[in-house]
């Protein structure tokens, strides 16, 4: 193989790989977001250098990235949650999508001397906004739990349902279209059908499936089965005609409240980010040059009038269903671009003669210059409003997690009598553990616990680090707790770190490694039993319960000592056999405890590491 020429395939990975280093780094540094800096990328190696030819490939993989994107949407947000957005989705979304459809339908008819036909396909083709493009940028900019990103969400949700229909109602527009309405009300059956196979699955059989995989311990079936389950269900609406991010989107929400949400979103985040950088690549590639160097003038006449419009008539609805000013402002500015999804309308239109191909690039054209200047659009919103307001805020879409008062890794015997204190206390607690039995078993007990990897920062990252107030680490193995103790005080510095030490060693290292606070797992149960001993040997209680602080303030004066001086340093301050010099009266047995204090230096100390 030495010398040969290496296949196109590589060459192409090589090119689209160095433009993504490049482009979206350099892009987030200047301010104007990872997004633009990829369509840029693509635009220079395909249009500008012509490098790159054929987008239309590398688009049809990359559209994963979007499916893969709605499934982790799908993840955060519980169908209860769903719910309580029903009139939103609904009411919002659907508004959004049937106004301002027909307003583009009938600007097409009569600024464009479109055909009836024509104009409805383009009207409702340019209605449906980016769900890549609006979604990406609320993330980057942390916006996504914010009230105009819930809005904005809401209205894509519907706009990705609403594919269907509109689909399906293409044919019926098209010359002898009336023969296909049978086609399509059975078509619409199937897809019925489609999404309550899924939604059964998702309830039946997935949370099974994930605990054998879990139990292997194997991670990287894991991980092949994350992306099996979300291919799978996107595969099987496209089948029927659906839009395949709608599909991923379901089976996301049918897991949102499994316990293995957070280990799947860990699992698909790196795929979901690089098929998404590829997939705004790829619509920088499919720019054609020569259609808008000849329709230039009514591209850039269309472009501000379609973003404007829509901009328009998101307000408008965002107020009239109670949106603040600040709100409505925000949600036009993230929804004025044309989607990815009037590609696909467009396409389906030429097949059928509704309107040529000339027609369809400039469409093409129109839609990807409104992605590229969504960005923009967006940061015009400080200008226009000013800074958005603290009570713009409203809870993240798991509705809890997000916000637990502490993060427990670890739910051995030591986490679960610990988590029955924090929770008797009423804080908040999300528990991550990597045993899928303990996970299940825990379940059935009350608790709300995750199946995950608590060495890994995706999984902690999914469970809400950022926001916890205390991350307790519980672990059973030491060496399991060294990872994690290290993963956060790099990842997270500003972390409070709790952590179970192994032994007296272990607590050294913790304590020199700055942690907040550190507790043998054996210390005090071994403190309350001896003290219970006592008693039962005749001590009083009170007595008892002087020993054993004592015995405590001891103990953690010798650490500080060991801390400096090593671990077999402070002997003094053990607690030995008493010296029995032959007293004149028979001591009592308290006097005995008592003396207890005094210590034999001459008598042998206990290993260091068993105490």
């Amino acid at each position: 193989m030495a010398g040969a020429e290496a296949p196109g395939f590589y060459s192409e990975a090589i090119l689209l790989l160095g433009g993504a280093v490049v482009a979206a780094p350099l892009f987030k540094r200047l301010g104007l977001g990872t997004v633009l800096g990829y369509l840029a990328a693509g635009t220079v190696i395909g249009p500008i250098l012509g490098l790159f030819s054929d987008a239309e490939s590398i688009l049809q993989v990359a559209e994963l990235g979007v499916v893969m994107l709605l499934f982790v949407i799908g993840l955060e947000l519980k169908p209860q949650r769903l719910w309580s957005m029903r009139r939103v989705i609904f009411g919002l979304g659907a508004a959004q999508v049937g106004i301002t459809g027909l307003v583009l339908a009938g600007l097409g008819l009569v600024l464009g001397g479109l055909s009836p036909s024509a104009a409805l396909v383009v009207g409702f083709g340019l209605a449906l906004s980016s769900t890549a493009f609006a979604l990406q940028i609320l993330e980057e900019r942390g916006e996504m739990s914010r009230a105009h990103g819930q809005k904005s969400f809401a209205i894509l949700l519907f706009q990705d349902m609403a594919i269907v229909p509109l689909l399906a109602i293409i044919p019926l527009l098209a010359p002898g279209g009336a023969d296909a309405a049978e086609m399509s009300a059975t078509g619409f059956a199937l897809a019925i059908g489609a999404v309550a196979v899924l939604i059964a699955s998702g309830r039946y059989l997935l949370n099974p499936l994930f605990r054998v995989i879990g139990n292997t311990g194997a991670r990287e079936a894991m991980i092949a089965t994350a992306l099996f389950v979300v291919m799978a269900s996107a595969m099987l609406m496209q089948v029927v005609g659906l839009s395949m991010a709608l599909g991923a989107f379901i089976a996301g929400v049918m897991l949102a409240e499994s316990s293995y949400r957070h280990e799947l979103e860990a699992d698909i985040e790196p795929f979901r980010g690089l098929l998404l950088g590829l997939f705004f690549m790829a619509i920088g590639m499919s720019l054609d040059l020569a259609v808008l160097a000849g329709n230039w003038l009514v591209i850039v006449l269309a472009v501000p009038l379609l973003m404007i419009v829509k901009a328009a008539i998101i307000y408008g609805l965002g107020r009239a269903f109670g949106s603040p000013p600040d709100v409505a402002v925000r949600t036009a500015l993230v929804l004025p671009q044309g989607g990815e999804f009037g590609f696909v309308m467009f396409s389906s239109a030429v097949a059928l003669g509704i309107f040529d191909g000339q027609t369809a690039s400039i469409l093409i054209a129109i839609v990807t210059l409104s992605m590229a200047l969504t960005p923009i659009s967006v940061a015009l919103a400080p200008f226009l409003i000013g800074e958005e307001k603290p009570e713009e805020m409203e809870e993240d879409f798991d509705g809890a997690d997000r916000g637990a008062d502490v993060l427990m890794i670890g739910f051995s015997r030591f986490g679960q009598i610990a988590s029955q204190i924090l929770l008797s206390g009423g804080s908040d607690v999300t528990i991550i553990d990597h045993s899928a039995d303990r996970v299940r078993a825990a379940q059935r007990f009350g608790f709300r616990i995750y199946f995950g990897d608590g060495t890994r920062k995706e999984v902690l990252e999914a469970a809400g680090i950022r926001s916890a107030k205390i991350v307790a680490v519980t672990t059973q193995k030491k060496e399991i707790t060294d990872r994690i103790v290290e993963l956060v005080q790099r990842e997270y510095p500003e972390a409070r770190l709790f952590v179970r030490s192994y032994d007296r060693a272990h607590t050294l290292e913790l304590r020199a490694a700055n942690i907040e606070y550190e507790l043998r797992e054996t210390f005090e149960s071994g403190l309350v039993f001896g003290a219970r001993t006592l008693q039962a040997l005749g001590v009083s209680e009170d007595l008892a319960t002087q020993i054993r602080d004592d015995v405590r303030k001891r103990d953690e004066e010798r650490l500080r000592i060991q801390a400096v001086d090593g671990i077999y340093a402070g002997g003094h301050m053990l607690h030995t056999q008493p010296v029995s010099p032959e007293p004149l009266t028979k001591p009592t047995r308290e006097a005995k405890i008592i003396n207890t204090e005094r210590t034999d230096a001459s008598a042998e100390q206990e290993p260091a590491e068993n105490r």
